[in-house]
C-alpha cells in the first residue's frame, strides 16, 4: 500500500496518517471503502498494532474515518463540509507562514515558483488557468 521512513524524527503513526489522508484525498480509498484491519495492515508494515490503532483513531478524529464495531474502519464520504472547513484552516496557516517567510526576505516569485513546483509535483489543479 505504502511505505514508511523507519528513520523519519516523525512518528510512525503521524506518517500513516498523512498517507491514508493523501491516499483518501486523492481518492485510491474511494468513500465507504473498508481500509485494511489493524491486524492485517500491522503485518504488512511489520510495525505495532497499537501504532496502526492510533493512526485509525487519530483520522476518525480529524473526520476522514468511520468505524463500525465488529466489521472495521471505513472511508468517510461526507467530507465535503469538513474539506471546508480544513481548507480555511490550511488557508490561514499558509498565509502565516507567507507573512514569514516574506518578512525573512524570500521573494514573493520564489514563493509562487515552489507553489508551482509542487503543484506540477503532486498533479494538483487544472493546467488550464
Amino acid at each position: 500500500m505504502f511505505e514508511l521512513d523507519m528513520r523519519s524524527r516523525k512518528p510512525i503513526y503521524e506518517q500513516l496518517v498523512d498517507k491514508m489522508k493523501e491516499l483518501i484525498m486523492n481518492e485510491v480509498i474511494k468513500p465507504d471503502e473498508q481500509l485494511p484491519s489493524v491486524r492485517t495492515l500491522a503485518t504488512e508494515l511489520t510495525i505495532n498494532p497499537n501504532t496502526i490503532q492510533k493512526a485509525y483513531r487519530e483520522l476518525e478524529t480529524q473526520g476522514f474515518i468511520y468505524s463500525i464495531k465488529g466489521k472495521g474502519s471505513f472511508v468517510n464520504p461526507n467530507n465535503q463540509i469538513k474539506d471546508l472547513e480544513k481548507i480555511e484552516t490550511v488557508k490561514k496557516e499558509l498565509e502565516k507562514l507567507v507573512i514569514e517567510a516574506l518578512y525573512l526576505g524570500i521573494p514573493a516569485s520564489q514563493l509562487i515558483k515552489l507553489i508551482e513546483e509542487l503543484d506540477a509535483s503532486k498533479g494538483g489543479g487544472d493546467s488550464d488557468d
